[in-house]
């Protein structure tokens, strides 16, 4: 009986960790679903990136009040992950504060985790009022009801109940260790949990043990929960940010590529002694579709990016076709891509490991041909990203595929389309009758 708190932990830990993995292989089965892309080229500059916008979050206090707001709730994040790492220690072996032998620097930690976690709960909430009550545009968008509103506010209420509890868990053991409690010996500053000690006075020493211990539990059993709802959440850009600013394009904005099957057939006409009318060899593969009408015609990077997406809606903000009221909204085009990703994810898990077709596509059942007309292809929404996803990229990949297997382009693009194929300018003039400006007077 003695060891059965240890075994529990351990099992739970392990349930924990167990789920997490299931759905990081998840996550990963699902975006190598995407066509393979080169992402191998310019290292030094895709750390750097990731350095700076990532860990460096410079792209994020472009906007300083919800941007600081933020580099406060991301450091709360990673350093009261070292008090986790003192929690999974003490509950496997059966200790109690094991990193206190430190002295002065672990009253410094414990003294910080406190502060921060105090700053994360004022940042949480204003947060949750810039949400609910300010009701800022970019959070009532459309394509934010139901779920995506749901989710943004209960995460909010997750990071509250983490924080209050780590809060509860330091103050009754400050009242313990004052009491001279065994076990709790004289170790760790608490400059934010010290005020809560008149809450406790008079109560006995084992019903404090008692409120130091669910507390405890429920604040470790928290984390595990919220580390395997984080695949649900768009709070998966916790883990994805990294991975993501890294893989993001290095190219100039506005540089597009070209498809590799357009240019062989432009280089063979620029071939003179290629014969135009030659039969494609018997071995010749199959030629690729052209553009994307569903997630597995995109490349893995735009998948990871569709999964990194926090839902922000800076990239909607900033969106020149949103703001005069056009359909487009680039946040909703990588919310479209994430879950059709994940019908399609589904759909295999179903059908042991094969896509069983389900009459549906991206094009279409989740984005519409009026959203990806109305986009300027001006690179807004690329440059606001925070975390470096590129919702122009799928645009053009769709459009492309409303062009080139569609012939579905709007008239307007049809005419100019037609006036560069006769007369080498996408106005309807003659290339004889271009210069008769010049004679009027």
């Amino acid at each position: 009986m003695e060891y059965l708190p240890n075994i529990l932990f351990a099992i739970v830990l392990i349930a924990g960790i167990g789920f997490f993995a299931k759905n990081v292989g998840r996550l990963r089965r699902n975006i190598n679903l995407g066509k393979d892309v080169e992402v191998s080229d310019n290292t030094s500059l895709r750390w750097k990136n990731m350095a700076k916008i990532a860990l460096g979050q410079t792209k994020m206090v472009v906007r300083p009040i919800p941007g600081m707001l933020h580099v406060i709730v991301y450091i709360g994040f990673i350093v009261i992950n070292i008090e986790v790492l003192e929690i999974i220690i003490d509950g496997l072996f059966g200790t109690h504060r094991i990193l206190a032998p430190l002295g002065a620097f672990y009253d410094f930690l414990i003294g910080s985790f406190e502060i921060l976690a105090l700053l994360v709960i004022a940042a949480v909430v204003v947060f949750w009022i810039r949400r609910n009550i300010i009701r800022l545009q970019r959070f009532i968008k459309p394509e934010m009801e139901g779920w995506p509103k749901k989710d943004g506010n209960l995460i909010l209420y997750i990071e509250l109940i983490l924080m209050f509890l780590f809060l509860t868990m330091n103050g009754t053991d400050y009242q313990l260790q004052n009491l001279g409690a065994e076990h709790y010996t004289q170790a760790g500053a608490f400059p934010v949990s010290q005020y809560l000690a008149p809450i406790f006075q008079g109560i006995s020493e084992s019903a404090l043990i008692l409120i130091e211990r669910t507390a405890w539990w429920l604040h470790i059993v928290g984390i595990l929960l919220f580390l395997n709802y984080l695949y649900y959440s768009k709070h998966l850009h916790i883990l994805l940010a990294f991975p993501n600013t890294y893989y993001g394009s290095v190219e100039p904005k506005g540089k597009f590529k070209n498809l590799e099957a357009v240019t062989q057939e432009v280089n063979l006409m620029m071939d003179p002694d290629a014969d135009p009318y030659a039969a494609p060899a018997e071995d010749a593969p199959e030629p690729e579709k052209f553009g994307a009408s569903d997630v597995t015609d995109l490349n893995w990077v735009q998948l990871l990016n569709a999964y990194t997406c926090t839902e922000c809606g800076r990239c909607t903000s900033e969106c020149p076709a949103n703001q005069t009221g056009k359909k487009l909204s680039p946040r909703k085009i990588m919310m479209d891509t994430r879950d059709r990703l994940e019908e399609v994810g589904k759909n295999i898990d179903l059908n042991n490991g094969e896509f069983v077709e389900d009459g549906k596509q991206l094009l279409g059942n989740y984005i519409t041909n009026e959203e990806l007309w109305a986009c300027t292809s001006c690179n807004a929404c690329v440059e606001a990203c925070p975390v470096s996803i590129d919702p122009l990229s799928i645009i053009m990949d769709m459009r492309r595929y409303l062009v080139m297997e569609q012939s579905a382009a709007p008239s307007e693009l049809n005419n100019m389309m037609g006036n560069i194929e006769n007369n080498g300018a996408p106005w309807p003039f003659n290339q004889m009758d271009r210069l008769n400006w010049k004679d009027e007077s």
